[in-house]
């Protein structure tokens, strides 16, 4: 996909998760706007990091959780304004475009599911099952580590 081909689909998802977190959580479209222009920023700007000659070896998604945990983190100068700012963002609103284009995504190469038939199943069962237990045993160390539990 072309640079600014990606610029564009970044734009249009986040408007539509704005009118998402406008209509779903009651916040001002405007605050929503700010907000994930920001996220925006921080995408484009890891979407180009990820395109640097010795960079790109490492998946995109990468550079961008990179560079969004350096933009909230106390060594960037306006981090308490970004994390402020983007704070205003529901999860939901933004997972709803993001599954929407992986349903598009899937419904594409339904061919391709069919010629994987039932193996899938035991796969992605075994897959869920192991993120959620590891996560699960993640959170219980972290939280027992930190006192809150």
């Amino acid at each position: 996909m072309k640079c600014l081909e990606t610029i564009f689909l970044l734009i249009l998802v986040a408007i539509i998760m704005a009118a998402g977190n406008t209509v779903g959580y009651k916040i001002d479209f405007k605050l929503s706007l700010q907000a994930l222009s920001i996220l925006v920023a921080i995408s484009i700007i890891g979407y180009f990091v990820g395109k640097i000659p010795l960079l790109n070896k490492f998946p995109v998604i990468l550079w961008v959780s990179v560079v969004a945990a350096v933009a909230s983190s106390p060594i960037f100068p306006y981090h308490e304004h970004v994390v402020s700012i983007t704070d205003q963002v529901s999860l939901l609103a933004v997972c709803t475009p993001v599954l929407a284009y992986a349903g598009l995504a899937i419904g594409k190469d339904l061919a391709l599911f069919k010629s994987i038939s039932w193996r899938i199943i035991p796969v992605s069962l075994a897959v869920f099952s192991g993120t959620f237990i590891f996560a699960a045993i993640i959170a219980q160390i972290t939280l027992h580590w930190e006192g809150v539990i």
